[in-house]
C-alpha cells in the first residue's frame, strides 16, 4: 500500500491517498476539492471511497464537491453526524467568514466492530473507536502495513483538543491507552503535522494519560 500525504486548506489538515494499483481510498478529504480531483486524474486513480477520522470541517470540506464529480461515499461514525449537519456554521466561526460548503449526500456509517466492505478496501483494516476529541473519532489501523491514521486524537508530541462542549477527557484518555497498545513500530499518520511512531510517542502518551 502506497501512502501519499497532502496538507490542505487554511487549517492544513492532512489528506491521505491510500493507493493499491489504480485504486485509491482517501482518509480525511480535507479542503481543496479541485486539487484532489486533479491529483486523482493526474495519477490515473480510481477513487473507491472516502473515510474520515472525525467530523470536523477541516477534514471533510471537500467531500460534497468531490461527490459532484465522483459518486463515492463518505464513511463516518454516526456519532459525528451532528458536526456534518452544522459544518457551515462551524466554518464561519473558525475561518472568520461565511463559506458555502456543498452538502455531503452519500454518507455511510462506519461499522466499528468490523472491517469495511472488502469491495471497498482489500487491505486488512481495523477500525479503532478513539473518542474524546469528538464523540465519533476513529483511528484506522492497517496491521499488515504497520500504520495507523489517528486524526486529531494523537499528533507528533501532542494530543487533540478536548475543550469543546462535546469533548470528553475520560474518553480521550481511554483512546490514548488503546493507541498505546499498538505495536511500537507502528507508524502514526496524524490529522495535522508530521508522522511519528507509537514507540516515539510512548512517553508522551503516558504523560497525557496521567494528566487527563
Amino acid at each position: 500500500m502506497k501512502i501519499v500525504k497532502y496538507s490542505l486548506g487554511q487549517l492544513q489538515a492532512n489528506c491521505y491517498f491510500l493507493v493499491e494499483g489504480d485504486k485509491c481510498l482517501i482518509i480525511d478529504p480535507a479542503d481543496e476539492a479541485s486539487f484532489i480531483l486533479e491529483e486523482l486524474q493526474r495519477k490515473r486513480l480510481n477513487l473507491v471511497g472516502m473515510l474520515t477520522t472525525h467530523g470536523h470541517l477541516d477534514h471533510i470540506m471537500a467531500v460534497g464537491e468531490i461527490q459532484l464529480s465522483l459518486k463515492v461515499p463518505l464513511y463516518i461514525n454516526k456519532k459525528d453526524q451532528f458536526l456534518i449537519d452544522r459544518v457551515e456554521q462551524t466554518a464561519e466561526h473558525f475561518l472568520g467568514f461565511k463559506q458555502t460548503i456543498l452538502p455531503i449526500k452519500n454518507i455511510k456509517n462506519l461499522n466499528i466492530e468490523n472491517s469495511l466492505n472488502p469491495d471497498l478496501v482489500e487491505i486488512k483494516l481495523k477500525i479503532i473507536h478513539t473518542p474524546g476529541h469528538t464523540p465519533g473519532s476513529v483511528s484506522y489501523y492497517f496491521p499488515n502495513d504497520k500504520v495507523v491514521f489517528t486524526g486529531d486524537s494523537l499528533f507528533k508530541g501532542a494530543i487533540g483538543r478536548f475543550d469543546f462542549s462535546y469533548c470528553s477527557k475520560e474518553d480521550l484518555k481511554n483512546s490514548l491507552i488503546a493507541l498505546l497498545k499498538l505495536p511500537e513500530e507502528t507508524k502514526v499518520y496524524p490529522g495535522h503535522g508530521e508522522e511519528t511512531t507509537i514507540e516515539e510517542e510512548q512517553n508522551n502518551l503516558l504523560h497525557f494519560i496521567n494528566i487527563l
